[in-house]
């Protein structure tokens, strides 16, 4: 069975990751689970060349990790009314690099994450350390696109969840995660497939035309979805399925805009190096100019 038993919250203290935090809280609350919040600092240096009354470079370690750890425990403090487990690093490094040593060292069942920006070029490159996170992590990945606030925990949900289904394996995995939050959540989710259409016009060798063609293969595609869902899982969610034609990460976008998703659900296909590269071409989209958050499954269960 998917728990969160085991979440890994990296915090560089911003508005996103702030409300990432959140959602950390709320799952791990869900399955009695632990959260892990992680601050990673790159060295800080003070140079001679700057600052004429230091003798010889010195790091300023000691101080960076004191604060740092003052303003975690301002987290933990929260998750204490929440009754939930927590603990707490600092660490120095590369932060990209720090987040997924950590997860695999916690054997994470989940990375909960802000991604810094909602506009201009911030929301284009999604921030470094996201990306390289998105790319690299082995276990699934939440992002968090909207900013929270410091001092209070909020309210954090997935009462209407748009799952992204292309039946390729990592996909009908990530069915399994969005069954499990829409259970938990007991609110509505839909299944969505996308599919290319080939550009109308030109030469057309079958025999039918290309709108029976195009209402043939949806129904084929719906059946498909409906018979991805359990007999049980309908009687404790409202569940429906959806197909679309167009470009996969447009359409996904935008069920999930007129459906007002709270969250978006999606495998990452493949593991070749383009995939591994771009965290999946479709994915990349979509995290980039979600409305809500998204999780991502982008490599094969743990179990």
């Amino acid at each position: 069975m998917i728990r969160f038993e085991r979440i890994l919250c990296p915090t560089d203290f911003s508005r996103f990751s702030f409300r990432a935090a959140d959602y950390a809280v709320a799952l791990a609350k869900q399955s009695e689970g632990l959260v892990h919040f992680l601050h990673v600092f790159p060295a800080v240096l003070v140079h001679p060349d700057h600052f004429p009354y230091v003798a010889e470079p010195v790091y300023l370690e000691t101080e960076v990790r004191e604060r740092a750890l003052a303003r975690l425990d301002a987290f933990a403090a929260l998750c204490r009314a929440e009754k939930v487990e927590t603990r707490f690093s600092v660490l120095e490094g590369q932060p990209a690099s720090a987040i997924l040593d950590a997860a695999e060292s916690d054997e994470a069942d989940l990375i909960c994450l802000g991604t810094h920006g909602r506009e201009g070029f911030e929301r284009l490159v999604l921030g470094s350390v996201a990306e390289k996170v998105l790319r690299k992590s082995r276990c699934p990945v939440l992002t968090i696109s909207e900013p929270g606030v410091e001092d209070r925990l909020q309210p954090a949900g997935f009462e209407r969840i748009v799952c992204a289904i292309d039946f390729a394996t990592l996909s009908l995995r990530a069915v399994e995660y969005a069954l499990l939050l829409a259970q938990e959540a007991g609110g509505n989710l839909t299944l969505l497939n996308v599919v290319e259409w080939f550009p109308e016009g030109g030469d057309w060798e079958f025999p039918m035309s290309v709108a029976e063609y195009r209402e043939q293969m949806e129904e084929n595609v719906k059946k498909r979805l409906d018979e991805i869902v359990p007999d049980e899982a309908r009687d404790w969610s409202e569940i429906d399925t959806e197909v679309r034609s167009g470009k996969p990460y447009r359409e996904i976008l935008e069920t999930a805009r007129e459906r007002e998703a709270s969250l978006i659900v999606m495998g990452v296909r493949g593991r070749n190096p383009l995939d591994i590269m771009l965290f999946g071409s479709t994915a990349n989209q979509v995290v980039r100019h979600a409305p809500c958050p998204v999780l991502t499954i982008n490599t094969e269960s743990r179990e």
